[in-house]
């Protein structure tokens, strides 16, 4: 994949050579597509933050889930990134941060000038701080000289693929408050949910309805990544105004713009007709049962890994496989990535991209590239009653339990 490329002079380190988030490798639906083909035909810009027909369609979604939101407390740009870069300026202060935490937050931080702490995550999940170490870390950074005002955290987290339990969440969000710290959360996988109906998804913004902001990234689960657009909640207060007009200051300065063809197809995303959201169901739970698939594998030749929740993805800790993985001369996480990505013929993101220890053997591995190599393969994965039944995926599974196996 490109996104994960490099060479040897440029090395480990460039954020262009990250890893791309995972995607569901399958056809864009064709709905979609209709949309976007049609709305091609005007060419009048969307304005900065979004046109009102795509803050509606978001205000309607966020209702749905619990989330009353008025379209002059919504704004929309190209991406969770554009979107989290405009709000962080817009704020101010250091940032803290969930360890591990998605790949491309610290060096948002970092390109602000703004300094990143993470802080351990529960035993139980990734995606938010233990609550008891965010506090301590806040007084610890406060104390010397930092200045921590703003918490990013995830509820259907990227790279755990777990999703807080309320109880944790709320914690979370108690300390936060009593930190003086503003929320931001990171929503884009809400709605990958691998059981939608066994598992309970909450926003911060329902806890904190006046400290909290919710980012989404419809690519998560509504579009398709090349199409990119995200959309952000503001608290409806006097400071959530005032937020969201900075930050819309920073949408402009930057160009950081929806394209019109795409915030059509966003809006119809948004409000969930019949075939998106049956769709977005589908991709959900074949990705769900290729992850419980995998889950299975690590867990037969003793590695670890959080049971996976929501995402196209989960998160191993190969340590137990340490000594084995040394006859192959890997010894850390980028070493890990090298190695494990190469016998796999797919990128394997080690844990030092997620701002994790590089000595902890950790890698994030995709569900995507289980479901086939042609887009054939994929639908017919999308469609079969069990699509681990299909040669190409057993395949693939089979693959995996291989490699694994011969490092026990």
């Amino acid at each position: 994949m490109e996104g994960t490329q490099r060479t040897v002079a440029e090395g480990r380190g460039p954020v262009r050579y990250g890893p791309p988030a995972p995607e569901p490798g399958l056809p864009v639906l064709p709905e979609l597509t209709a949309v976007l083909a049609e709305a091609a035909r005007g060419a009048a810009p969307e304005p900065p933050g979004g046109g009102e027909p795509l803050r509606e369609a978001a205000c309607r979604h966020w209702a749905r889930r619990g989330l009353a939101t008025a379209p002059e407390n919504v704004a929309a740009g190209p991406g969770a990134p554009a979107l989290l870069l405009a709000l962080l300026g817009a704020h101010g202060g250091d940032v803290m941060l969930p360890r591990p935490c998605p790949a491309w937050w610290t060096p948002q931080v970092r390109l602000l000038g703004r300094r990143a702490y993470h802080v351990p995550t529960p035993a139980e999940c990734g995606g938010v701080p233990d609550p008891y170490a965010l506090l301590e870390t806040v007084r610890r950074v406060r104390a010397e000289g930092g200045d921590p005002r703003v918490l990013l955290l995830s509820v259907a987290d990227d790279p755990t693929a777990t999703v807080p339990p309320p109880e944790l969440l709320r914690e979370a969000c108690e300390a936060a408050a009593d930190a003086g710290l503003f929320v931001v959360s990171d929503e884009t996988w809400r709605d990958t949910v691998h059981r939608p109906h066994d598992t309970l998804v909450l926003s911060p913004a329902e806890m904190l309805p006046d400290r909290a902001a919710v980012l989404a990234d419809l690519s998560g689960a509504l579009l398709p990544a090349g199409w990119p657009a995200a959309v952000l909640r503001f608290p409806g207060t006097p400071r959530g105004t005032w937020l969201r007009a900075r930050t819309l200051d920073v949408l402009t300065a930057t160009g950081a713009l929806v394209a019109g063809p795409v915030a059509a197809a966003a809006a119809h995303a948004l409000d969930e007709p019949d075939a998106v959201a049956g769709r977005a169901y589908a991709v959900a739970a074949l990705h769900g049962a290729v992850a419980g698939a995998v889950h299975r594998e690590l867990l037969a030749v003793g590695a670890f890994a959080r049971p996976p929740q929501a995402g196209r993805h989960l998160y191993a800790d190969l340590g137990p496989l340490r000594a084995g993985l040394a006859r192959h001369g890997v010894g850390d996480a980028m070493e890990l990535e090298d190695w494990l990505g190469g016998r796999l013929g797919a990128p394997t993101p080690g844990g030092q991209r997620f701002a994790d220890e590089p000595v902890a053997l950790r890698v994030r591995l995709s569900t995507g590239p289980f479901l086939g190599a042609t887009p054939e393969g994929r639908m017919a994965a999308l469609t079969a009653r069990d699509p681990l039944l299909l040669p190409h995926v057993r395949g693939s599974l089979e693959h995996l339990g291989s490699v694994l196996a011969g490092l026990s």
